[in-house]
């Protein structure tokens, strides 16, 4: 049976003698790690159950209590923080005066800390999780010697992350311990309290929007091939507890994603959410050029490419549902007939059968992947856009249906029901093109027939809408995703037959909106509402 060392009157050697200090919650890998550090003559430290842990593995260990002086007490809530344990984590080890205290004290020279903390975000992440039992993972003791090593860094290594182990134990056995390892592993602490710390301030403060000081967590998860450009670097780092279809991302075949496709995947998942039937939608530079409903994802995929065959050449695929065989051959068809082809496919699931398809249609030059279910409900509502120096928050423009039963008629011609569904349809997904936008849709078919973004005059959003849109403007649907401030949007509009307009309103010159479209028998409504997105 293994002992457990309980030093009594403390020695010459014992002043001089080196300790490391172990208390994880994360028990993985820490005997092997135990083990070099009793060959290389530490000893050894430990609290509650790594301290069995090592036990139970033949170790000899100090229990935390011979260096307090006090018993595990309340719980276990109080197990580490003593003057004890944080001065000989503390003490520095270059001042002369700092070592004739430490020995007259009767200080353990703490060199090592290996610590992880209670596991907050699982206990919060659980289903049945209590707000008792998330408070109880809050931990004290473990951050309180973890920022104490961190800030001791010249005399003390602090090792938070089980990854990290083999590297130390290697480093420590051939005594090559740099200044620069030293710095390295004390920033990695630090970040890592930033991270615990934020998560826990993000719960008990019950959903805040806006605190007055805010800390974003963050983990790093996906290396991107590149960044927006192939000369720089790119990472995505997801927020823990997220269930963002993003952080399921699986590459099923075909080539790895870089910045742009991976924001490109992104802005089409925004877009195909919304709705509950089967949706595809093409992606070029992060907006639609083509999106679509259909009876079958088939059917979808043909609309959202007809709905710009010449813009969806290149762009990325994003289905909110299964891609199975029939729904691969739509993209055979796409390439026997217009030459289409697309660098990433998304989905919900693609079948085996399917990929094979794909990959031999492109030889291996289509990114596929997968994200699994898409949930109703984000579990962020904080909407972030950095700049250079900081970043701003908004709340997430999730309710484009909301508006709807304040629409208003405003023009003599009144909307079918007919177009008013068509023109709900085009609302929705306007709020997810980039701004200044203007849209056509199909006169029949819940599908974009012309785009026209990112522009900085809406008549020149206007006229490319119906350009792409071409003989499909002819009875269609024409939605802006703002006010038109003057006549000539509508003007251009019913000149190319569109037969019903859905825009804002709210301009000083709405009258000349409402002249121009009595004049030409279109029908117009206000929304009451805006739908930038940029």
């Amino acid at each position: 049976m293994a002992k457990q060392e309980r030093p009594g009157a403390t020695s010459e050697r014992e002043k001089t003698q080196k300790y490391a200090l172990l208390s994880v919650s994360d028990k993985t890998g820490i005997v092997d790690l135990a083990r070099t550090l009793d060959s290389l003559g530490f000893r050894i430290i430990s609290t509650g159950g790594t301290a069995k842990a090592l036990t139970d593995a033949g170790l000899g260990v100090i229990p935390i209590e011979d260096v307090t002086g006090n018993p595990e007490s309340f719980d276990r809530r109080m197990k580490t923080i003593s003057f004890q344990v944080e001065s000989g984590i503390l003490y520095d080890r270059t001042n002369p005066s700092h070592v004739q205290q430490a020995k007259d004290l009767g200080i353990k020279s703490i060199d090592l800390v290996v610590c992880n903390l209670y596991p907050f975000e699982k206990t919060v992440g659980g289903p049945d999780s209590t707000f008792d039992q998330a408070v109880e993972s809050i931990d004290v003791g473990g951050p309180t010697m973890v920022r104490a090593a961190a800030k001791n860094h010249k005399n003390v290594l602090v090792v938070v992350d089980p990854a990290d182990y083999k590297k130390i134990a290697e480093t420590l056995t051939t005594g090559l311990v740099t200044n620069e390892l030293r710095q390295e592993l004390a920033a990695k602490a630090f970040r890592h309290l930033s991270f615990y710390d934020a998560q826990i301030g993000e719960f008990l403060g019950n959903g805040e929007m806006y605190p007055e000081e805010i800390a974003l967590p963050g983990r790093r998860s996906i290396t991107l091939r590149y960044g927006e450009n192939p000369h720089q670097t790119a990472t995505v780092y997801f927020e823990p507890g997220t269930d963002s279809p993003l952080t399921k991302l699986n590459r099923l075949g075909g080539k790895e994603l870089g910045y742009v496709n991976f924001f490109d995947i992104a802005a089409g998942l925004e877009s195909v959410r919304m709705f509950d039937e089967p949706c595809a939608v093409v992606i070029k530079h992060n907006t639609p050029s083509g999106i679509a409903l259909g009876n079958s994802y088939y059917e979808a995929i043909i609309r959202a490419v007809e709905g710009d065959g010449q813009s969806a050449f290149g762009g990325i695929m994003v289905v909110n549902g299964p891609i199975g065989i029939e729904e691969a051959r739509a993209f055979a068809e796409f390439k026997k007939g217009s030459g289409v082809l697309m660098d990433v496919l998304a989905a919900t699931s693609v079948t085996d059968e399917a990929v094979e398809f794909l990959l031999k249609l492109r030889k291996n030059q289509t990114g596929i992947y997968s994200f699994g279910e898409i949930p109703q409900k984000r579990s962020n509502q904080r909407h972030i856009r950095h700049f250079d120096g900081g970043f701003v928050m908004q709340d997430w423009d999730d309710d484009p249906e909301g508006s709807f039963d304040n629409w208003n008629p405003v023009t003599i011609k009144k909307f079918t029901p007919e177009q008013t569904r068509l023109g709900q349809f085009g609302w929705k997904v306007i709020g997810r093109v980039r701004s200044n936008t203007v849209i056509v849709i199909d006169k029949e078919i819940p599908m974009t027939r012309g785009i026209g973004s990112g522009q900085t005059s809406r008549v020149l959003s206007t006229e490319i809408a119906l350009k792409r849109a071409g003989p499909h403007t002819k009875g269609g649907i024409l939605v802006s995703d703002s006010f038109f401030p003057f006549g000539d949007s509508v003007k251009l509009a019913a000149k190319r037959g569109i037969a019903a307009i859905v825009q804002q309103g709210g301009s000083n010159r709405d009258n000349a909106s409402i002249e121009a479209a009595n004049k030409a028998g279109v029908a117009m409504v206000f929304t009451g509402k805006r739908a930038f997105w940029h």
